[in-house]
């Protein structure tokens, strides 16, 4: 990579000092100085022009430019691919070539520029030399500053021809700009654009390359009359045409435009990639199938992660440095069934040790040196006391579920790890708290580098200004040196020229390692006709987005593997001509961590923002915005402020499809309205993988959207009484982020309250609500929420508010009709069970 990045940094420092010197040598001819009688500064002339031209390509040149531009030349597209309409140029050209030639002509014109000053300060330098002029000649203005006779030299012609030929280029090269035009309506180059703009440019180029030859002659003022009159043309006569006679028929005028700008834009961000659009409808009645949907129903995540995080942190953390910067879901298959579960990595915060453990440079960087382990829990579980059921707990890890094993727990790179440390040293490392002792261990792996030798001692102590690195007896001939340990920071390292997802998420492997999986992308600006998407972690967003590359880095060794998961991207393909050791196909990641990539969130949440405006595929309807959708909104916070709703991961089955998967679903709503008007979903598993399948539910049917949901929450009077009872009595309540599920019958909503007391934050799952089209269900367990919304049996008075005061005498009726509800449920259970055993003993019957 440093060759590619120095290599047009030394091409065009050679080429600015040949230019700079020739243009030296002609200003000494021209003020008559032969540099022989001159010794001195023949001398010091040299190294000053090199200077100088050091510093032009690094202002100039843009090295990634120059390094696309040659890993270009092995890209190859379908026949099929998208060409701009105007030109038929292909993305080739405008993500590689285009900007490469930008490049080379910003570098000629500067360069020409610099030549042309060089050649003046030269020449009127000596003049004023040899005629004994002072500082006090330049007071005359601007005559002071005249050469005469100079734009009559071959050189100075000649420099004034390299420059009208650069304009004529630059002005050539600005015709592609046209399609990058913004308008209020769409991107890319419109009517005017096409049909009134371009012919004038074509005639302004015209205007260039004609004065070219005056200018050879030295008629500069016939010259600059030609081209601005070229210039005034150009620049007035596109606003009349536009004025006069496309705004009265704009709609008629620029329907093909518009047409173009969609399926560009569609096409930059995949939205007619594996992309299948589809019907939902919802039943009638609007129910729940407790055997069709009994995956989705098995999945379903009770625990809000806001809420997850803080409980954790209260019953796992173990100690003060230990912390859990952030949770994820991910599904696992125990017993070959897929499951959805939450992960925590334990992570060491050594800014959490006590104020004395932090004064001694040895304990975070010797001693205090890695996690260790991680948090599996159950999403759809709790314990009778309302905590998460966990599959895998504490230090040493206890694992409470089939299929799991860890094997090497330790997490030297993560999130939120702390540069550097040292390991395999004469000190061991902390492992692990064990009741009043602790657990110590050493370093076992390959991670880092030898940090044995005095020299390389040296290097770290002045990188790090640490000199006790120098001086430490606990450095031996096998001690390894840490850095770049924070994921993010290891990959942009070693890979900033993609874009790098800002949430990584662990996965545990068969064998029981622990290995980090980030999503890499490519995004650019240079798409023709398309639209500029705001992206995640992207200042200026992106026009072009692919979810290019996966990433691995293992936790306890740091190595990295990059994935290409999209090998007929352009971008990537370049990337991998210029560094094809850098990269792996798909098929060459371990089928352990293939079962755990997924759709990423980012991308996801790109595409979802595109698709709500460009699903209007009718040129009149878009240019009205007639069917604008909007990322559904729901409450995010207990000030009741709304916000868009995040990406969700849930475990269903597509409507039309036979399995259950791992999906990513986000709904959608009419603009400025909260019904539901469509959803779209992303597919995780196997082939199916970046898969996006799009539902648009009926205009005749209403269905709630989570908005309104939430507003039958906060006005049901018995949810409001339980909450302002709660809040009073030193506790504090906590909604959990509202989850839309699409079932079979419709369109399930799930949202959790928790308490936690006011001094001490480890929320506790208090209640469930449940809803689907007319019927809100509000009970103590998502169980018992789902056996009466499938029942639809009328909620027993004593099971809506069981936190409200009992009453002093209650009836004697009351015990027995709890009784009978709650064994009516028991055996509608049993029911279900039996026909999910009945249905698989009649699938195996038949394979057989």
């Amino acid at each position: 990579m440093l060759l590619y990045s120095i290599t047009p940094d030394v091409v065009g420092t050679v080429f600015a000092f040949i230019a700079l010197w020739l243009a030296h040598s002609r200003g000494l001819h021209f003020a008559g100085i032969r540099p022989r009688d001159f010794p001195l500064y023949s001398r010091l002339v040299p190294a000053a022009l090199g200077i100088v031209a050091i510093f032009v390509p690094a202002a100039a040149i843009d090295e990634w430019a120059v390094m696309r531009f040659w890993g270009s030349r092995g890209v190859t597209l379908p026949a099929n691919a998208w060409k701009d309409p105007v030109f038929s140029r292909d993305l080739i050209f405008y993500f590689f070539r285009l900007p490469f030639y930008s490049q080379v002509l910003g570098f000629v014109f500067v360069l020409a520029i610099l030549c042309a000053l060089v050649f003046w300060a030269t020449a009127r330098g000596w003049q004023l030399w040899l005629r004994g002029g002072t500082l006090k000649d330049f007071d005359r203005g601007f005559e002071a500053l005249r050469l005469p006779g100079a734009t009559r030299t071959g050189f100075a012609r000649a420099v004034g021809v390299i420059l009208l030929l650069g304009l004529a280029a630059w002005v050539f090269l600005g015709n592609y700009d046209l399609i990058y035009s913004s308008h209020a309506f769409m991107t890319g180059a419109d009517y005017v654009d096409e049909k009134i703009t371009l012919p004038l440019r074509w005639l302004f180029i015209a205007a260039i390359l004609v004065s070219v030859p005056l200018a050879w002659i030295s008629r500069y003022k016939q010259a600059v009359a030609l081209i601005v009159a070229a210039f005034v043309v150009q620049l007035a006569l596109p606003g009349i045409v536009r004025a006069v006679y496309v705004r009265p028929n704009e709609i008629s005028i620029e329907r093909p435009y518009i047409d173009r700008h969609i399926e560009a834009t569609t096409t930059a961000f995949g939205l007619n990639r594996k992309a299948t659009e589809r019907t939902f409808t919802a039943s009638a009645e609007q129910t729940v199938d407790t055997v069709q949907d009994a995956t989705l129903l098995d999945n379903v995540r009770l625990w809000d992660l806001r809420a997850y995080s803080a409980t954790i942190t209260q019953i796992q953390a173990l100690r003060p440095y230990y912390t859990f910067p952030d949770t994820d879901v991910d599904r696992y298959f125990p017993n070959g069934r897929i499951k959805q579960v939450l992960l925590s990595p334990r992570e060491m915060d050594v800014n959490q040790l006590s104020a004395e453990a932090q004064q001694s440079w040895i304990n975070p960087s010797f001693i205090y040196t890695h996690g260790f382990g991680a948090v599996v829990a159950e999403v759809n579980r709790t314990t009778p006391d309302g905590l998460p059921v966990l599959l895998i707990e504490n230090a040493p890890p206890e694992i409470k579920a089939p299929g799991f094993q860890l094997t090497r727990p330790e997490i030297y790179y993560g999130a939120s790890t702390q540069d550097p440390v040292f390991v395999h040293t004469a000190r061991e490392e902390f492992d692990y708290p064990s009741g009043d002792q602790n657990k110590y261990s050493v370093y076992q792996g390959s991670g880092g580098f030898p940090v044995g030798s005095l020299l390389v001692k040296a290097a770290a102590a002045i990188s790090q200004g640490e000199p006790s690195i120098i001086f430490t007896g606990y450095l031996t001939g096998d001690s390894r040196m840490m850095i770049y340990r924070k994921v993010q920071d290891r990959l942009a390292h070693l890979a900033d020229f993609l874009q790098w997802d800002p949430d990584p998420y662990l996965v545990i492997t068969d064998d029981g390692r622990l290995v980090w999986m980030v999503d890499g992308y490519t995004t650019s600006l240079s798409h023709p006709y398309s639209a500029t998407i705001a992206v995640t972690g992207m200042e200026d967003g992106a026009n072009y987005m692919r979810n290019a590359v996966k990433a691995t880095v293992d936790a306890y060794t740091g190595k990295i593997s990059l994935y290409v998961f999209d090998p007929e991207d352009p971008i990537i393909q370049s990337y991998e001509a210029l560094f094809p050791k850098l990269f792996q196909p798909a098929s060459a990641m371990p089928p352990d961590l293939r079962r755990h990539v997924r759709y990423p969130e980012v991308f996801f949440r790109a595409q979802a923002e595109a698709y709500r405006v460009y699903h209007m595929r009718d040129p009149q309807v878009f240019y009205n915005k007639e069917d604008l959708w909007e990322v559904a909104s729901s409450l995010t916070n207990q000030s009741g402020q709304r916000a868009p709703m995040q990406p969700t991961y849930v475990v269903a089955t597509l409507p039309g499809e036979k399995n259950p998967e791992f999906l990513l679903i986000l709904p959608f709503t009419p603009r400025g309205k909260d019904n539901l008007i469509g959803w779209m979903a992303a597919r995780c598993d196997g082939d199916h993988l970046g898969d996006l399948v799009f539902f648009e539910l009926s205009k005749q049917q209403l269905m709630y959207g989570p908005m309104q949901i939430e507003s039958r929450i906060d006005q049901d009077q018995n949810i409001s009484k339980d909450l302002s009872l709660w809040n009073q009595q030193g506790s504090h309540v906590l909604r959990g982020n509202i989850i839309a599920l699409p079932v079979s019958g419709g369109f399930l909503y799930v949202e959790t309250i928790y308490i936690q007391a006011t001094e001490a934050r480890m929320p506790q799952l208090k209640k469930v609500v449940l809803a689907i089209g007319d019927r809100l269900i509000y009970r103590d367990t998502f169980e018992q929420a789902l056996a009466e919304l499938t029942s639809g049996a009328a909620p027993p008075p004593a099971a809506v508010t069981t936190s409200a005061p009992k009453p002093a005498a209650p009836a004697a009726s009351q015990p027995d009709a709890s009784a009978l509800a709650e064994r009516l449920t028991h055996l509608r259970e049993q029911a279900e069970q039996l026909t999910k055993d009945l249905q698989k003993l009649e699938n195996d019957t038949r394979k057989k």
